[in-house]
């Protein structure tokens, strides 16, 4: 849950970043372990579970629907399985705080279940758009209450026949993917989606991981409903999104060279990883393997001249999460960085698109938000302070912006970091970034 208090970040400008290290747990991957070991039948063991708020949530609601969870204890957590039609009504709204990955699957999820279900978040959440999934759902048969606006809190109707539905995404978003494959599961034949783009396939991998036969040629991925999911062990990779702010910071900070071990390559994943190389970063990837049905590998990152560039777009959504990382790296290299056809960043926790461009403005670059992206000059950071507006990803970049500032950068309402890096502070400091917390 998002804090009322003020956390401020205080970075002291410069630095350097060394060392080995290991970054928090794939978020989208500890959700999805979540929602379908509570599905199968049987025990599934998960390592590498990102104990932030947002997986823990996720975690809470399938509690709350009477699913034995145990954990997490260092990353660990063991889930008692009650089946694909086991799970019981709350007796609350399942309260899913700051995490949009959370209702939107959920609603899939929930719709084809024969009880009603209540899913609220907290302000940040309950502004962010569900139509994109509610509508969807409403053509399988799916009945769901939105606000007028389309938003949470929603109300989904039990003891729905759900039947499948071929749906062509008018945008790439493995969020409404992923929804409607969940739904296809209570469905009735076979549900399809056909993407505009590639997005990620955490869904598809962990599904057949839970033996459960999920068909894909090309852009195309089907489920029939009525299967059943076996229990499995997941291990979860480190998250590259994680990863992102220290490829930026030890790419942008002189005499760095740090080893990112074990993260997550999954290739619809790994746009930040072709971004940043077209920039002219220094990033070698090694020991790669498979674990758990993901790709993973060690990444070794070293200190580099960035160059500005034309951003590819078939890149942007295999990066869509890590841009507040790359608009850093933008403004540190030289030249002009363009991106577009990233109107999504404005619907993410914030309109990471406009508060990315305050917040550099405000630190000296010339930045120019458009409405599907941003044009940066790169050039001198300054000193200045900055408000992330309750957005994890918008404040760790910043706080990654100081190693090339000429002054100390402070940022405003940073407590939502613990939605998807709780021990980012710890990291950080350990790595040779000078970052202090003030509660307000």
């Amino acid at each position: 849950m998002s804090s009322s208090k003020n956390i401020q970040y205080r970075v002291s400008s410069g630095g350097a970043l060394n060392g080995d290290i290991r970054v928090a747990g794939d978020k989208s991957i500890s959700h999805r372990s979540i929602m379908l070991g509570s599905l199968a039948d049987g025990v599934t063991e998960v390592s590498g579970f990102l104990e932030g708020e947002d997986s823990l949530a996720t975690l809470r609601a399938f509690r709350d629907m009477g699913v034995k969870i145990q954990g997490p204890d260092k990353g660990r957590v063991t889930i008692h399985g009650v089946g694909i039609d086991g799970l019981r009504p709350s007796n609350k709204p399942l309260d899913l705080g700051n995490s949009g990955t959370s209702m939107r699957l959920m609603a899939g999820l929930l719709a084809g279940q024969k009880f009603d279900s209540t899913l609220v978040g907290d302000s940040s959440l309950s502004g962010r758009p569900m139509r994109r999934v509610t509508d969807p759902l409403a053509t399988m048969g799916a009945k769901i209450d939105t606000t007028d606006k389309g938003c949470a809190p929603l109300h989904v109707h039990g003891g729905q026949t759900l039947k499948g539905i071929h749906y062509d995404m008018p945008m790439a978003s493995a969020q409404v993917k992923s929804c409607l494959l969940l739904a296809g599961l209570y469905a009735q034949g076979e549900t399809s989606v056909t993407e505009p783009g590639v997005t990620r396939d955490h869904t598809e991998r962990m599904l057949r991981a839970f033996g459960y036969n999920v068909e894909v040629k090309g852009n195309h991925v089907s489920v029939q409903g009525g299967g059943r999911l076996k229990a499995t062990t997941i291990e979860v990779p480190a998250d590259i999104s994680s990863t992102a702010f220290f490829l930026v910071g030890a790419s942008i900070a002189a005499n760095s060279e740090i080893r990112l071990t074990h993260v997550g390559i999954n290739p619809t994943r790994t746009g930040v990883i072709d971004i940043l190389k077209l920039m002219g970063a220094d990033l070698t990837l090694e020991n790669e393997r498979m674990a758990g049905g993901e790709p993973v590998a060690d990444i070794v990152v070293r200190s580099a001249k960035l160059n500005g560039i034309e951003i590819p777009e078939h890149l942007v959504p295999l990066a869509i999460d890590e841009f507040p990382a790359l608009f850093v790296a933008a403004a540190c290299a030289e030249g002009k960085t363009v991106l577009t056809g990233a109107e999504e960043l404005r619907v993410k926790e914030s309109d990471r698109i406009q508060v990315m461009a305050d917040g550099l403005i405000a630190l000296g670059v010339d930045a120019q938000a458009t409405p599907d992206g941003m044009i940066i000059n790169g050039g001198q950071l300054n000193g200045g302070r900055v408000d992330s507006h309750g957005d994890h990803r918008i404040a760790m970049s910043f706080a990654m912006a100081a190693l090339r500032a000429s002054g100390e950068i402070v940022i405003d309402n940073c407590a939502n970091v613990a939605t998807s890096f709780p021990n980012f502070v710890e990291i950080v400091n350990g790595a040779g970034l000078s970052l202090k917390v003030n509660s307000l």
